[in-house]
């Protein structure tokens, strides 16, 4: 005979599961019941006025305060105008005191007693703070719930004034929240908008970053292909520059010339690839990349546009690396360019110092002699400056001038050993 199978247990029903239709419930009067410190932001006012509103709300609930037939009513108003102290710090416990005081005050004059005005004023202050702080619908919630209030203690025959007074005290409520919930989006507007600005800049700064480092490449992928040249075109010449070269130099020069064959190949791919932005871009500049020997026809360029420009070079002027050369001579004609632009007519002054390791460059300007254009689309050179130093290791800084004006130096490194003096030079 088979065994009988045990009674199975009832599914456990879940305690939680009856509250769910309470959770939107819940989430609505959440901000309503936290007692966690919601401070009144200061207005972006000038400094003097950016605390305007927390004083008027001093003084008004020092002025309520002094409302009352006898101790029991000034008690309840000094309570009651305290709210509106309490509401700039906590604005949901005091909505709770001032709608308990607002039930308070009546219950506790006889019934024939007719309320002022002036308690319905203080609780719209109250339901204004707090829609400053809380989202519209919890606000919205707050100020039914007081209106409902009213509305109850009139039916019940509570001493709240006639029906005229209870609905002026809830037009007073709903003007408070139309009001404060106005406030409070264009508060988080202009939050939302500030984040933007800010997110969009430092979008643009990173793009500068990159578009620089971009034409950075470019122009000294033409340095590099050159002396990658130099060196295939020597090692395939080499072989015939010795008599019977041995076999085994024959081929490490031929390796050399194909790995720099290579690598030539390499870096044009590498220039393709940053020069096709869009279809529409212009065609490359195939002219040479200058050098620190066209340095005196830019500043005559710079000085036949009107602004007086002075050059002054220490120590021995020598030839530096070609990247050295090239950024030196864009850093110049960057700082130039920024002088022409925003500082019309000013003085300028540039100085070239080459030491042992190192070439130093000074750019200074004083202050403008005219009215500069606008620029918009000014604002990516010193990026650009910036870069060129910081992919040789230098230093680099910019800056107003102490005596007014403006000022540019940057300390490249040269990594070329120090120039033979004048009587090694000479013939023997």
């Amino acid at each position: 005979m088979p065994a009988t199978p045990p009674p199975t247990d009832p599914v456990p029903r879940n305690p939680l599961k009856p509250l769910k239709p309470l959770k939107p419930l819940i989430l609505l009067l959440a901000p309503l019941l936290t007692p966690t410190p919601d401070p009144l932001p200061p207005l972006t006012w000038p400094r003097p006025l950016r605390y305007l509103p927390h004083t008027l709300v001093a003084l008004a609930a020092t002025a309520l305060a002094a409302t009352g037939a006898d101790l029991t009513a000034r008690l309840l108003a000094v309570t009651h105008a305290a709210t509106l102290l309490l509401a700039l710090r906590r604005p949901a416990p005091a909505y709770w005191l001032s709608l308990t005081c607002c039930a308070a005050i009546p219950l506790a004059h006889p019934p024939t007693h007719d309320n002022e005005l002036w308690a319905w004023a203080v609780h719209a202050g109250v339901l204004l703070l707090l829609a400053l702080r809380v989202p519209l619908l919890p606000a919205a919630t707050a100020t039914a719930l007081s209106a409902a209030l009213g509305a109850a203690l009139k039916l019940l025959g509570v001493g709240v004034g006639s029906w005229p007074t209870v609905a002026t005290g809830t037009a007073l409520y709903a003007t408070a929240l139309l009001a404060g919930a106005i406030r409070r989006g264009r508060r988080e507007d202009r939050a939302r908008l500030a984040e933007q600005i800010e997110a969009t800049a430092a979008e643009r700064a990173r793009r500068t970053v990159l578009e620089e480092r971009a034409r950075i490449a470019r122009e000294l992928h033409d340095v590099v292909a050159h002396h990658m040249s130099l060196i295939s075109i020597q090692a395939d010449a080499a072989p015939y520059r010795v008599p019977d070269p041995p076999g085994e130099l024959v081929t490490e020069l031929a390796a050399i010339r194909a790995n720099a064959l290579e690598g030539l190949a390499e870096l044009r791919r590498l220039l393709g690839l940053l020069r096709a932005e869009s279809a529409d871009d212009a065609p490359a500049d195939i002219t040479p990349q200058p050098s620190l020997d066209q340095l005196d026809a830019l500043l005559s360029q710079v000085r036949a546009t009107g602004l007086p420009v002075s050059a002054r070079v220490t120590g021995t002027r020598r030839a530096l690396p070609p990247g050295v050369e090239l950024s030196a001579y864009r850093i110049v004609q960057e700082a130039l360019s920024n002088t022409l632009r925003h500082a019309p007519g000013a003085a300028t002054a540039v100085e070239l110092g080459y030491g042992r390791t190192t070439l130093t460059l000074r750019v200074t300007n004083g202050p403008a002699t005219g009215t500069a254009p606008p620029s918009p689309g000014a604002g990516h050179g010193l990026t650009g400056m910036r870069e060129r130093v910081a992919m040789l290791g230098g230093d680099f800084a910019a800056g107003p001038a102490p005596e007014g004006g403006y000022e540019v130096t940057a300390t490249l490194p040269t990594h070329t050993a120090p120039p033979l003096s004048p009587d090694k030079d000479s013939p023997a």
